[in-house]
């Protein structure tokens, strides 16, 4: 098969939500900034370990996007491990959350929404059940 899995999403906010956006996946997610190329836009790569999985692209004036999660894309799922420590992040910064359980599997799930309210869940193995 030629495709290998997803590389990153992207979201393009305005600067101010942007920063919002940043703040929250590095210190609500766990995600750390990283190096970006020098493209015309303002922006930011977010990393997971050396793996760069969110993109934030500053919206142009002549594209303006709405925020929110009124569209068919739901959420991103971030693999984890760590359940208990992701759980004091999230209750520390007030995230109001649901825990949900694969059937079959085991593995624990967080739902929530970031500050532009992109669905986001993080998955954790069944042995952190």
């Amino acid at each position: 098969m030629s495709i290998h899995g997803i590389a990153h999403y992207n979201f393009r906010l305005s600067r101010a939500l942007m920063e919002e956006v940043r703040a929250f996946y590095e210190t609500v997610v766990g995600l750390a900034p990283g190096p970006r190329p020098a493209f015309q836009s303002f922006g930011y790569w977010l990393y997971a370990g050396s793996q760069d999985v969110l993109h934030l692209s500053e919206e142009r004036p002549d594209d303006p996007r709405r925020s929110g999660a009124d569209l068919t894309f739901d959420h991103v799922a971030l693999a984890c491990s760590d359940w208990r420590h992701h759980m004091a992040l999230l209750q520390a910064a007030g995230a109001t959350f649901r825990e949900e359980f694969v059937p079959g599997s085991g593995r624990r799930q967080l739902f929530f929404r970031d500050p532009a309210g992109n669905g986001v869940e993080l998955i954790f193995p069944a042995d952190e059940a």
